[in-house]
């Protein structure tokens, strides 16, 4: 089976927050493939390679595309400096870089932000997954559902309110002193959770390096950076998880204040680095050998009493919604479709993971060879990704099925069967 991921990156990158600019003509799509292109080039010291390439832009409603170059099949059409054309329906919409038409492409939703730098910031970004293999870094965004229990959640905001403190003071003392906080609370949250070192890393190299190429392409001046710094960490925080996001925070804020004094550190990584112990030998780091009541006492720092209360109340909140989600997809009847060739986007700042049982996707749009699948209100992805279970069906025909907040259009071959032992429904090939 092959599955291929796409996520709608979009969400958590340093766009969030921006206002959109509306598209206006193709000469403005014109301009943005110049802006990136421009930046691209001025910034490609940073990985040896110039990373501008194929660039897909769509617009999600009408799944209008605007390129910078043809494809090979020629559906995309001339349209003066750029090309034009329409996204198929089994392909899904995201910020992500995808294989079509012969090439691989950095696709971004429409409209980029309005401000220049947080744009540029974006297009790189997606631009270095188009190229990253070729650097020797693998795409891998694994869930790190530690950091949606409760001392995960804690000392993640800690380590992240450390290095805000870090980016915005001049003094390298101050700096040497936020940062050792820092490593101090990761190393302790991941002393609590066994193997979470190693699923945070997967990240950070995936989308935390690509977050700080952006950052580095985007050519923000040094106030503006530490302003983008505190704005984003902040929207961030804010999020109802962090399982799927946290990277686009942690590897740009250590890789930029490292970056001050050895500007080309990225080069000295590979897709196996352990970042964390990068990170703590290139600072000179010496974290305590008591981490606990070394994180006990940096916390006061950042507070900490405050941080640890708030993740009490939403622990109280959470446990309610998981086990409400576990009756909905586990315990009731439900819809279970089992993949072949699996496309999926999502928005992965809301998900839920149902400890072993997997983790529900709010919002979810799955494509295979069955058909498509979107829904709205939820959906269990199961622990090993071979298949998504929704609520029972209302609504069958031979082209659709439909439940509550979830549509299946179906394609020929297939059909939906009750299995009368277990009372639940399944995707049946015919």
């Amino acid at each position: 089976m092959k599955k291929i991921f796409s996520v709608f990156l979009f969400i958590i990158s340093a766009a969030v927050s921006a206002q959109k600019a509306e598209i206006q003509n193709s000469e403005q799509i014109s301009d943005y493939f110049d802006e990136i292109k421009t930046a691209a080039q001025r910034g490609a010291e940073l990985w040896n390679q110039d990373l501008y390439g194929s660039i897909l832009l769509v617009e999600p409603k009408t799944r209008q595309l605007y390129s910078n170059e043809a494809d090979t099949d020629k559906t995309l059409k001339e349209q003066g400096a750029i090309y034009s054309g329409k996204l198929p329906d089994h392909i899904n919409i995201a910020n992500t870089s995808i294989v079509w038409n012969g090439k691989t492409w950095a696709m971004i939703m429409l409209p980029l932000p309005e401000n220049k730098y947080d744009r540029i910031n974006l297009l790189a970004h997606e631009l270095f997954h188009r190229v990253q293999a070729s650097l020797g870094f693998v795409q891998s965004n694994k869930e790190s559902i530690h950091l949606d229990q409760k001392d995960g959640r804690i000392f993640l905001r800690l380590e992240l309110e450390a290095l805000t403190k870090a980016i915005l003071s001049d003094s390298k003392k101050e700096q040497k002193t936020y940062l050792t906080d820092a490593l101090t609370f990761r190393k302790y949250r991941n002393s609590l959770f066994p193997e979470s070192a190693a699923m945070e890393n997967q990240l950070e190299l995936n989308e935390g390096l690509a977050e700080y190429t952006g950052l580095i392409i985007s050519g923000r001046d040094r106030q503006q950076t530490k302003e983008h710094f505190a704005s984003t960490i902040s929207s961030f925080l804010k999020n109802p998880t962090f399982v799927r996001s946290f990277a686009y925070h942690t590897t740009p804020a250590y890789g930029y204040l490292l970056g001050l004094t050895d500007q080309f550190w990225n080069q000295k990584i590979k897709g196996n680095t352990d970042l964390t112990a990068f990170f703590i030998q290139s600072f000179a780091i010496t974290v305590p050998d008591h981490l606990k009541a070394a994180t006990e006492k940096a916390a006061v720092r950042y507070n900490g009493k405050k941080i640890a209360s708030e993740e009490k109340t939403r622990e109280e909140k959470i446990k309610k919604q998981i086990a409400a989600y576990k009756s909905q997809f586990i315990d009731q009847p439900h819809f279970d479709l089992r993949f072949e060739k699996m496309n999926v986007s999502f928005d992965p700042r809301n998900m839920v993971p149902l400890e072993d049982k997997g983790t529900v996707y709010p919002q979810i749009r799955v494509t295979d060879n069955w058909g498509i699948l979107e829904a709205e209100k939820g959906a269990l992805m199961s622990k090993n990704w071979d298949k998504i279970s929704v609520s029972f069906p209302t609504k069958i025909s031979d082209e659709t099925v439909e439940g509550d907040g979830w549509k299946l259009q179906l394609n020929k071959g297939y059909s939906i069967k009750k299995d009368a032992q277990n009372i639940h429904y399944q995707l049946i090939k015919e």
